[in-house]
């Protein structure tokens, strides 16, 4: 049953960040189990890394195709059926008698995820048509969001300690529990455009566009060669897949997704800053924390309170982006965050073999609250430049930027810190070849090969390879930095001030623009209630 009283906007926010939250937990908290469920379960080698990837695979491949129906049927409906596959995936996940189980599940965690994050930004959209509540309102969406990720391997390592690992999904079963009828009551339905038939044909292309390219770039992050059958070919159909499904909708009537939003300044330049923040970035997190485990030798709760200062940096970012946007405008938040950031990085490459945790939590602290602050504005200035009826499917390509970056991010300085690492590891001085092929694989596998030489050799292997780790990483950082300048440079193209106003679809705004200053694009009236 419906409430007949109007229900307050930041009660709705309140409901709509727990279902980030939730999402948000689960894409980390296995981390911590996989020891765990690999000595239940007995996964091969293959089995294990699909158990890990198919949640963020198939999370990214479906998120435009459930955006734009959340658009057509209801977003509200979406979330809701997300609600309830992720409570069954998660029961079925927490239960599974054997791998091939396991990855069904995650596969299906990974769909009802792809249900909710898109809705989640696009009812906010809705919910918020006043351009200051709404920037307010992302930001507390994007600080819960770096609290779940910061949260979930504590929250998992707890529960694998204490119960089992099948526990690390048995928790969602009860939040989705009171989240689907709380979401019933609570959340007001909205849909965007009802014009022509939905373009299933398109959503599925999308979704394997993106599907190929996302296992493409995992696969070569992975250290396959660029040639590697594994890699290419799933990489080569997928950009081809998602060249047509671009093609076909600018041929439709009613597209599935308008793809003339992108030759608005404000709103391609956004989707590129969110690639390139997560292109320089992400990769850089996963070599970060082997680094602080296996070159520093910090235990993983160590390891997870060392970055405890770039999550409250995050945190903080988020919370006062809105006054920061106020303030200095797009434009000026975004780059400044690029910078700020690629001050952060380039500092990292002071350190070395030896401990300074001064230094590293001044870094991480600045790169925390610049990554938030530029990952903020652009997702901002995205949303307040797409129309209204269309905010699933841009909620969708924000979320799909975000992926496919991470992805790229991997591959790109997962091959530039295998470059720079393997040739030192193979020069190695009273090595074989073949132990010093296996040992140039990865810092773990280095000293498990020296481990088992011992002796002189053993020790040799063991400087060489984590003088060759820290060189990889000094390159990456500098490469991560250029990435970042680069996303500088680009965020000059967004607007110097905060556009606003009756015929940007907000309400009021406390900023007076230049007379000159004409809007990018009118957002187009949606759907009744919008």
């Amino acid at each position: 049953m419906r409430m007949t009283r109007p229900v307050s906007r930041w009660t709705i926010l309140f409901v709509l960040c727990v279902s980030l939250l939730i999402v948000a937990l689960d894409a980390t908290v296995l981390h911590v189990a996989v020891p765990a469920l690999t000595e239940d379960l007995r996964p091969g080698a293959q089995d294990l890394l699909w158990i890990v990837d198919a949640y963020p695979l198939i999370a990214a491949s479906l998120l435009i195709l459930f955006g734009t129906l959340g658009d057509r049927i209801g977003r509200r409906k979406v979330l809701l059926i997300g609600y309830a596959l992720f409570g069954v995936a998660s029961a079925l996940a927490a239960f599974a008698p054997t791998p091939h189980v396991l990855i069904a599940a995650r596969a299906l965690l990974g769909a009802g995820g792809a249900m909710i994050m898109p809705a989640t930004l696009s009812i906010l959209r809705q919910v918020f048509p006043d351009r200051r509540e709404r920037a307010t309102a992302i930001g507390v969406w994007s600080a819960v969001a770096a609290v779940g990720a910061a949260v979930g391997p504590v929250l998992g390592g707890f529960l694998v300690e204490h119960f089992w690992w099948g526990s690390v999904f048995l928790i969602n079963i009860p939040l989705m529990a009171v989240m689907l009828p709380l979401g019933r009551i609570l959340l007001p339905e909205s849909r965007g455009s009802t014009d022509g038939p939905w373009d299933v044909l398109g959503a599925v292309t999308a979704a394997l566009g993106v599907l190929g390219v996302v296992l493409g770039m995992k696969r070569l992050g992975g250290g396959a060669s660029a040639l590697d059958a594994a890699a290419f070919v799933p990489l080569l159909a997928g950009v081809g897949l998602l060249v047509w499904f671009i093609r076909r909708q600018r041929r439709r009537e009613h597209p599935l997704i308008d793809v003339r939003m992108f030759s608005q300044a404000a709103f391609s330049t956004s989707v590129g800053c969110i690639v390139l923040a997560m292109l320089a970035l992400v990769g850089l997190e996963l070599i970060a924390v082997q680094y602080l485990q296996l070159v520093l030798g910090l235990s993983p709760l160590q390891t997870g309170l060392r970055l405890l200062p770039l999550t409250f940096a995050a945190m903080a970012a988020g919370l006062t982006g809105s006054r920061m946007l106020r303030g200095f405008g797009p434009r000026r938040m975004v780059c400044g965050g690029f910078v700020l950031t690629a001050v952060a990085v380039l500092a990292l490459t002071a350190m070395g073999q030896s401990d300074r945790p001064v230094l590293l939590t001044t870094a991480f602290v600045l790169l925390g609250f610049g990554l938030e602050a530029t990952l903020f504005g652009a997702y901002e200035s995205m949303l307040s430049e797409s129309p209204a009826h269309q905010a699933g499917g841009a909620a969708a390509i924000g979320e799909t930027s975000y992926q496919l970056g991470a992805g790229m991010g991997i591959a790109l300085l997962g091959s530039v810190m295998n470059a720079a690492y393997a040739p030192g590891v193979a020069r190695t001085p009273g090595v074989s070849a073949a132990d010093s092929t296996a040992a140039g694989h990865s810092l773990g596998e280095a000293y498990d090969v020296a481990d088992r030489l011992g002796g002189g050799s053993g020790a040799a292997l063991r400087h060489a390879a984590r003088h060759s780790f820290v060189t990889g990483l000094h390159m990456t950082l500098l490469v991560s930095a250029g990435l970042l300048l680069t996303g500088a440079l680009a965020a000059l193209r967004l607007p110097r001030v905060m556009e606003c106003g009756a015929d940007k679809g907000q309400a009021t705004c406390d900023l007076v623009l230049p007379a000159r200053q004409e809007p990018a694009a009118a957002v187009r009236s949606g759907a009744p209630g919008e």
